[in-house]
């Protein structure tokens, strides 16, 4: 008998690349997908009126004004974008960071304008001091350094002024410890038991996080932020600040930077099962963004490739600069 004839198909080569034939085929096994409404746009929101100003470090990003916040939010969402993030540029910084929780300040003022104009986007408001404080550290010092409880208490302040502006989610940022469940025992007391908490839960001290500091003017004045945010060599260590946050009262946990830590993100849903957001953050956009310039990759393909990987880890959605950018190539 021919050897050849007596192959069954079980000892014939598997033709894996059947499934690869077409795009029509590959989209059909394709087994993680990207859809604008699993992007949050983030956005600097500044004094004034009519500011557009473009972040020199991060080319297509802006600061904005209130009225120009609104105007980028309608577009967004014209593109299926459903989420944003909004982050402050106060008129004022003192050690503190009092402008925080000013009722009128950038933040809260545009999330109520937000909420008029565009009631059905989600508006996430980050909850930390650097971006308000005259030396720009993420709380209050005492001696050179943030002393833990203190800024827990200027956190609450302004997670509850932005949930009193009408804010959907608060995200604290800051990484000081007991900072969720204080969150979440000031809103539901105050009534806003109905404001969800976003923690950035496993936040690294990175390199990644040099543009955002540009567009925000949170450089600090001294010394590093190593003593809060987490070292980039440990991976238990975010399991356990993941579950310190949800039994305190987290709704959707954080991992930040993304790409640098795709580990991480994986570890976190599969431990937890939770909602498990991803921030591509401002460094691993500017680099594509540069690299794009130089003619050294094609920015759409590197862009979703990029953004792919962090869902395929398991992210639910993504915090990412380029969320209108990804929006617009999904459709």
């Amino acid at each position: 008998m021919n050897p050849t004839h007596a192959r069954t198909a079980l000892t014939l080569p598997r033709r894996l690349r059947r499934l690869r034939g077409s795009e029509a085929m590959r989209a059909l096994v394709r087994e993680t997908r990207l859809s604008p409404d699993s992007f949050v746009l983030p956005l600097f929101v500044c004094e004034g009126a009519g500011v557009r100003r473009e972040v020199a470090s991060m080319p297509g990003v802006f600061n904005l004004s209130v009225d120009e916040t609104v105007r980028e939010v309608e577009s967004a969402q014209r593109e299926g974008i459903r989420s944003v993030l909004l982050f402050g540029l106060p008129g004022y910084k003192d050690a503190v960071g009092s402008a925080a929780y000013d009722p009128d300040a950038p933040v809260q003022s545009a999330v109520r304008a937000i909420k008029r104009a565009c009631p059905d986007v989600l508006v996430m408001t980050d909850v930390c001091l650097c971006e308000y404080t005259d030396h720009g550290h993420c709380g209050v010092l005492i001696k050179d350094e943030i002393a833990n409880d203190p800024t827990v208490e200027q956190l609450v302040r302004a997670a509850v002024s932005h949930a009193a502006a009408g804010a959907d989610l608060v995200a604290p940022s800051d990484m000081m410890d007991g900072r969720v469940g204080a969150i979440r025992q000031a809103l539901d007391e105050g009534g806003f038991e109905r404001t969800g908490i976003m923690s950035y839960a496993a936040k690294y001290s990175s390199a990644f996080y040099g543009p955002f500091r540009d567009a925000a003017g949170s450089y600090p004045q001294f010394g590093d932020r190593k003593t809060h945010q987490m070292d980039p060599a440990n991976g238990r260590e975010a399991l356990r600040e993941v579950e310190q946050d949800i039994a305190e009262g987290a709704d959707i946990v954080m991992v930040k930077p993304a790409l640098p830590y795709l580990d991480v993100i994986a570890r976190v849903k599969d431990r937890f099962g939770y909602p498990t957001a991803a921030y591509h953050v401002s460094g691993e956009y500017a680099m594509l963004k540069a690299a794009a310039a130089n003619g050294w990759l094609d920015e759409r393909r590197a862009m979703l490739e990029s953004l792919t990987a962090i869902r395929r880890a398991g992210a639910d959605f993504i915090i990412t600069y380029y969320a209108r950018d990804a929006a617009r190539a999904l459709l």
